[in-house]
């Protein structure tokens, strides 16, 4: 089953860091997810979120306003591929 996560965030160092450790989970853990940064503040306002970075699996915020240590991404993902 592909999912899909988005990266809500401008551009600053702990959006870029979420993504990249995100990017580092997907890789190491062989899961199927096409992953898409988004920058634009108007597409992560209608996220609702007030905080970035934030983290979209299938149009679903599971975290906003921090940094989340791997362990906690390989959850949120598994979580959603799990159902």
């Amino acid at each position: 089953m592909s999912i899909n996560i988005k990266v809500l965030g401008t551009g600053c160092p702990k959006c870029k860091a979420l993504e990249k450790a995100i990017r580092e989970v997907v890789e190491e853990n062989h899961y199927d997810a096409q992953i898409e940064k988004v920058e634009d503040i108007v597409k992560i306002m209608n996220y609702g979120i007030l905080a970035t970075p934030g983290m979209v699996i299938n149009e679903k915020v599971v975290s906003s306003g921090r940094l989340l240590s791997k362990d906690e991404i390989k959850t949120l993902i598994e979580k959603h591929i799990n159902g």
